[in-house]
């Protein structure tokens, strides 16, 4: 057992460097992190958190932005499948790095053993405290307002009841997650299996209208479309959030079974099921929508159900309400995850790495996570704020799959079981280069400038309080960690022996 580990007596349990001890009545065991997320647990755990997280509300509410950047039903398809192509692409590089540096967090780790602690720093510092929660607070506001509307016909919900739906949103989430690995994830098959049933509906829908004749809006389809390069750039930006959540099986790493075979086919079979689903569902909105009428809609989803489904039309904002939570769900689980490392590898509160007794779970990580989107409920509308940022995501998922190719030449030793032909990270990387710079060229405004400041500011908060260390920091932060591990019941992890 490492130095931080637990001395484990039947009644007691204490803590590493920092001399707390909690009790216990449990018998002894092993403190690690329970793993539940196996990818053959009915039905299909993997597989359900990849599609559960990426599939949130943005296909069933917004997917104009992709067709009003290219203005053209035939190239709004063939962005979409190839958003679908390039999510897959970084996924199966990330299946790489994941089968080969086999630790939870997602970019975290990868860019520690690549380029060493102060890029991973930056993406933890940009990831914890602001696109992740922020996304967070995002879904779950999104949530919040169709779940409210019923109760307000004819007018838009008050904002403080919004706020306030979302805020116990987030917390229902956080406190499932915290208590169980295993009840995260009964309610993310549940979740996924209610938004699946609401896509089946759509694409049957589509599928029957085709077959009935309605294909007019398909007749030339590339007619008065909107060609050049940053216009196709925009639109895969656009098609691209709302495949977000491809990576996310790697956050949970540590958790699944057999990650060598089963992370790849999660990803496989995920990712590809996703693109056929929003490719139909996008013909499905075409049949009885044109291009104007689905740019005008301000929610598509809901137009169409309203078009098709005649008295049954409130299923859709119905299901849409399951979709968003699965998504939130799915965010919690995986981000909390981040924290969580983040927090092991001394580049967070230390508290924040440790593990529940009687759960097994990264409690800590995961209830901070929960309040800080809560807190970013509360300023209003944070839309605008999440768009400038979002373009950060891509920096590090570039600098991740560049990561792959770095240790391709520097960590040859590293034991690959699965090996992806080099063209692919390049394709990626290079990708992911287009993706940065093309809202900034098309469109440069001075956020975009903010975000790269605030990015770079993290190398003041690296400097401080992780490489120097100041006194004051830890006299500060232990008498706070020794009341919270008493309150929460929570231990360091054991360091595993090989």
């Amino acid at each position: 057992m490492g130095k931080e580990g637990l001395k484990k007596r039947k009644g007691e349990h204490k803590g590493g460097e920092d001399g707390q001890s909690i009790q216990s009545h449990d018998e002894p065991q092993t403190m690690n992190l329970q793993k539940q997320a196996n990818l053959f647990l009915f039905p299909l755990c993997g597989i359900s958190m990849i599609i559960g997280t990426i599939i949130g509300s943005g296909i069933f509410i917004s997917p104009k932005s992709v067709l009003a950047n290219v203005e053209a039903v035939g190239p709004c398809l063939i962005i979409w499948a190839a958003c679908g192509v390039l999510a897959t692409l970084g996924a199966l590089c990330f299946a790489e790095l994941g089968t080969m540096i086999t630790k939870s967090g997602g970019e975290y780790p990868y860019l520690m053993e690549a380029f060493g602690p102060i890029p991973a720093f930056l993406f933890s510092w940009t990831s914890l405290l602001v696109t992740k929660p922020s996304s967070f607070a995002i879904i779950c506001l999104s949530f919040a307002e169709y779940a409210s509307a019923p109760f307000y016909p004819g007018c838009d919900p008050p904002q403080s009841v919004i706020k306030c739906l979302a805020a116990a949103a987030i917390v229902v989430i956080t406190i499932v997650n915290s208590l169980s690995v295993k009840l995260g994830s009964y309610l993310q098959n549940f979740l996924t299996a209610a938004k699946m049933i609401i896509v089946i509906i759509i694409i049957v829908s589509g599928i029957v209208l085709l077959a009935q004749g309605k294909t007019e809006n398909f007749k030339d389809s590339f007619k008065d479309s909107k060609i050049s390069v940053g216009s196709i750039s925009l639109a895969f930006y656009n098609g691209l959030w709302a495949y977000d959540g491809w990576n996310q099986l790697n956050y949970i790493t540590e958790e699944l079974k057999n990650p060598y075979r089963n992370l790849p086919l999660s990803i496989v079979i995920g990712i590809p099921l996703v693109t056929v689903c929003y490719i139909l569902i996008n013909i499905s909105y075409f049949t009885v929508m044109t291009s104007t009428e689905l740019l005008q809609s301000q929610a598509v989803a809901v137009t169409f159900g309203d078009r098709v489904l005649y008295p049954a039309s409130w299923i859709v904002p119905l299901f849409v309400v399951f979709s968003t939570l699965g998504s939130a769900n799915g965010n919690c689980f995986t981000a909390g995850r981040l924290v969580y490392v983040a927090g092991r590898e001394g580049h967070m509160l230390k508290i924040l790495s440790y593990i529940s007794v009687k759960h097994l779970t990264p409690a800590p990580a995961i209830i901070f996570y929960g309040i800080i989107a809560i807190i970013y409920i509360i300023p209003g509308d944070i839309n605008t704020l999440i768009n400038y940022f979002s373009f950060a995501v891509w920096i590090f998922y570039g600098l991740t799959v560049l990561a792959l190719i770095v240790m391709r030449f520097t960590r040859k030793e590293l034991k690959r079981p699965i090996r992806m032909p080099i063209i692919i990270p390049v394709v990626v990387t290079v990708a992911s280069v287009l993706l940065v710079l093309a809202p900034i060229i098309t469109a440069p405004e001075l956020a975009y400038l903010y975000c790269v400041l605030f990015i770079l500011s993290g190398l003041i908060a690296y400097a401080l309080f992780v490489h120097l260390k100041f006194n004051w920091a830890q006299k500060i932060s232990k008498p706070i960690t020794m009341h919270l591990q008493m309150l929460l019941e929570v231990v360091p992890e054991e360091e595993v022996t090989q």
